[in-house]
């Protein structure tokens, strides 16, 4: 999906970004979602171009980590791989610059989207998590460049055993 530096999507799938704290799990939930053909975790919405995850483990590069999602639009709605990442989330929507024990800018949580379309759902869909437990922290920013991270950190839980099948239902154990 990506040649010469250019993003290249067939007619028939689409892209979308989130950023869901580390991005290994995150990567793993949408890998096993029926209707998401790829993935790639890496950095986006920040100010350096070709950061290195040391870079931006810093914190000085105004980058999170996020995973690109290309999916076919027939197979999976949008609003699903949105209601996934607010479902991976969960409380975690009110924390600034956290996700579970992840802390700094680089976990920030957000739904960046691709067309007006894609921030239009995010938009309502986040609506009804404000209702009274505090403000929600999530951004939802028109997509930046997206630098794919280092080959080690891609399907990074999968090549250590853990299953990626289409609807598995197992839970997610983050390591590092």
């Amino acid at each position: 999906f990506v040649e010469g530096g250019e993003e290249v999507i067939k007619d028939k799938y689409e892209v979308a970004t989130f950023a869901l704290g580390c991005f290994w799990g995150g990567e793993l939930a949408y890998q096993r979602m029926p209707g998401v053909v790829g993935t790639h975790v890496g950095y986006t919405q920040g100010q350096k171009e070709n950061p290195t995850y040391e870079e931006v483990c810093s914190g000085t590069t105004g980058h999170t980590e996020a995973i690109r999602v290309i999916y076919d639009p027939n197979s999976v709605s949008y609003s699903s791989l949105v209601q996934l990442a607010l479902d991976r989330l969960g409380g975690d929507v009110y924390k600034l610059n956290q996700v579970g024990n992840d802390r700094g800018t680089q976990y920030r949580h957000g739904i960046y989207y691709h067309n007006d379309e894609q921030g239009k759902v995010a938009k309502e869909l986040l609506k009804g998590h404000g209702s009274g437990d505090g403000e929600v922290m999530t951004e939802v920013e028109e997509a930046k460049i997206f630098y794919v991270a280092e080959d080690y950190h891609q399907q990074y839980l999968l090549k250590g055993g853990q299953s990626a099948k289409k609807g598995a239902s197992e839970s997610i154990r983050c390591y590092g």
